[in-house]
């Protein structure tokens, strides 16, 4: 009985000092890879990743600061293949079905294709409209599905079709999203979110518009930008190609490839990117982009209302991974 004694009081010596040891290499290990540190600059870069919280931080980081411009960097990723709906608000498809119509019968199914982040009380809820007429509702679970109702009119009649994601929640054990790809209608008419939506975040008043004319990261985030009241003008979308590996590399790749082929002037470049994420993205550009040009870094807070939250302890380990690798292979990519 002793020794059982003496066994427990170990167990419990050994789980107290690993807590008091795990906590401060954490936080230290946390403060170096979200590194922050603003270089004198007039350029902003914006990681176009970053969901949509951080986007508009950016946003207010370029309006409250003398930058000249804000370039968006990114992949043409599949998670762009569904469009994200992460605050509640509509989803309209403008389909344009004058050129499909051919002997119409008036008789019509017509089927949104989407999914929610999670099943059971995470679910989903969307009203689905015709021509600002509500005309069904749907709780969208985990798996993909097509949510659809009949429409008994001729095709030419419609204008717009409209999904509208009413119950966004997060709590601590999960966070509530919509993903829409298509419109399908007939089963033969496919109409992607892409270059045929336009999001209208919140109210539909046209306040938080993001038309969906895009086919990266890069160019999504532009679009956010305009929403939050940036000058077009300003904001300049530089794409990378789709890759599934090396993505932030992709992505530096390509906006040096821009920044040698614009006579833009550059005196200093701040990168924006989230948390644990900004040490290895700035190792990144200082290598990539060389000398020339003083380069900074702005490290965003993590939200916790958002769907890149993972342990702590395996983001640090996964950013850790990635500066030894991106050490490694930097050696062999030439400036």
């Amino acid at each position: 009985m002793f020794r059982k004694k003496i066994s427990i009081i170990l167990i419990v010596v050994v789980i107290v000092s690993g807590y008091f040891v795990y906590h401060p290499v954490l936080r230290s290990t946390e403060a170096f890879l979200s590194k922050t540190q603003k270089v004198k600059a007039n350029i902003l870069v914006v990681e176009g990743w970053l969901p949509q919280y951080a986007v508009k931080m950016a946003a207010k980081e370029f309006l409250n600061n003398q930058y000249d411009l804000i370039i968006t960097t990114g992949i043409n990723s599949a998670d762009l293949d569904y469009c994200t709906i992460s605050s509640n608000g509509y989803l309209i498809f403008y389909p344009h079905l004058k050129s499909f119509i051919n002997n119409d019968s008036g008789h019509h199914t017509i089927e949104v294709v989407a999914h929610s982040k999670m099943n059971g009380k995470y679910q989903a809820h969307f009203n689905f409209f015709v021509n600002d007429s509500l005309v069904n509702d749907f709780n969208a679970d985990k798996r993909e599905r097509k949510y659809g109702i009949k429409w008994e009119r001729p095709l030419k009649d419609i204008d717009s079709v409209m999904i509208q994601f009413d119950n966004d929640l997060w709590d601590k054990d999960g966070d509530r999203n919509l993903y829409v790809k298509e419109i399908v209608i007939d089963n033969k008419i496919v109409i992607p979110y892409q270059l045929n939506s336009e999001l209208d975040i919140g109210l539909l008043d046209g306040k938080e518009r993001i038309v969906n004319n895009f086919n990266s990261n890069a160019e999504l985030c532009r679009n956010r930008l305009i929403a939050y009241g940036i000058d077009s003008n300003l904001v300049i979308a530089v794409p990378a190609k789709r890759v599934i590996i090396n993505r932030t590399l992709t992505s530096v790749l390509a906006f040096r490839n821009w920044l040698n082929s614009t006579d833009k002037s550059v005196t200093g470049i701040n990168i924006i990117t989230l948390g644990d994420h900004s040490r290895r993205s700035w190792i990144i550009y200082k290598k990539i982009m060389g000398k020339p040009y003083e380069i900074g870094v702005i490290s965003l807070p993590k939200d916790e209302n958002n769907e890149f939250k993972k342990p702590k302890i395996l983001s640090a380990l996964y950013e850790v991974i990635g500066i030894i690798y991106y050490i490694i292979i930097l050696n062999y990519i030439s400036t």
